[in-house]
């Protein structure tokens, strides 16, 4: 009775057409190697069965040269992150393999733990909360660092819900001539709504303009066009600074029922940079929020760590400002950069 043997790295790199070498500088993530090369052996190593000892290989060389990233639900905003975050590790020489975790912060820090104790990743980073008992700093444990950019319900947080460019918006439309103002919000669960909501009310009271109030509560863009519906007929001129481009969206839609002409009667700003914005009529001023920049630094960050290099800055802001038709002659004030 014949008994069929594991495949080993020599089959790897028979079947593969390259070294030995080769296949223990992708496994191990040391030497220059392409990302193709070493795509091409990892999924030649996948097609037969080949498993490497990886604990026992981390004892030896304390590298696998495979990271992991810690994720929720996927929507496209984490996708982004992701592809930044994944540029980073393959310009860095390692593979990154994301885990989809569901549940509560502890599920989430159950799975952490596990991938730490597991030996196969050198590096574990997550862009959704876990316990601080899941963090450690790389001395017995490989590293895991918290870029926490969504909270339990998968919701922009930190950098990336920052609501400043609301005052530039506000400032500049004021800057334009406009006193009368409206702003749509979204959700108030969401941190990023309710950031845009106060700093609208706060910029609006420190500048003096009038706030004809704040209307909406939901994010989809009938909200947008109910709010305008329901403005009083001598509203115009009037600013509407709509807490997202769909509401947004809705503005203009809700404006041209009423006969209002934009930027004549209503200007209105949005927010996330949506692909339609820059296609309605008129173009729609908004906030580019960069999520494959916060990924590239999170994944900068932890490479650093596992490297003992100090930390990489953040660069410039992960938000800006894109000036279209919708805000009429309001533009950048000179002294923001936007």
């Amino acid at each position: 009775m014949s008994v069929s043997l594991p495949p080993t790295s020599r089959d790897v790199a028979r079947i593969a057409g390259v070294s030995q070498t080769t296949v223990s500088y992708v496994l191990t993530g040391k030497g220059a190697i392409s990302p193709a090369t070493r795509e091409h052996v990892l999924k030649v190593a996948d097609s037969i069965g080949y498993r490497p000892n990886l604990a026992a290989r981390s004892m030896r060389t304390r590298r696998s040269g495979r990271l992991a990233v810690i994720m929720g639900v996927a929507f496209d905003n984490q996708m982004r992150m992701l592809s930044g975050a994944s540029h980073v590790a393959n310009e860095a020489g390692y593979v990154m393999e994301t885990h989809s975790v569901e549940g509560t912060v502890e599920d989430r820090t159950e799975r952490v733990l596990e991938l730490a104790a597991g030996g196969q990743y050198e590096g574990i980073l997550t862009f959704v909360p876990v316990l601080g008992s899941a963090l450690s700093d790389g001395r017995d444990a490989p590293p895991v660092l918290a870029a926490t950019a969504f909270d339990e319900q998968m919701r922009s947080v930190g950098e990336l819900a920052d609501a400043g460019l609301i005052e530039v918006f506000v400032r500049a439309l004021v800057a334009a001539g406009h006193r009368r103002f409206v702003h749509v919000a979204g959700p108030q669960g969401f941190s990023s709504a309710r950031a845009r909501h106060d700093t609208y009310l706060a910029t609006v009271k420190r500048l003096g303009a009038e706030s004809l109030g704040v209307l909406g509560g939901e994010w989809p863009p009938e909200t947008g066009r109910q709010a305008v519906l329901a403005l009083p007929d001598d509203a115009p001129p009037v600013a509407v600074i709509a807490a997202n481009d769909d509401l947004a969206i809705g503005v203009l839609r809700g404006a041209a029922e009423r006969g209002w002409s934009v930027p004549g009667d209503v200007v209105v700003t949005g927010w996330d940079n949506a692909r339609f914005g820059a296609y309605t009529m008129p173009t729609l001023t908004t906030v580019d929020v960069d999520f494959r920049a916060a990924g590239r630094h999170a994944m900068r960050l932890l490479v650093a760590a596992l490297r003992g290099e100090e930390p990489p800055p953040q660069g410039d802001s992960l938000q800006h400002i894109v000036w279209r038709e919708s805000t009429g002659r309001a533009g950048p004030p000179a002294a923001s950069g936007t």
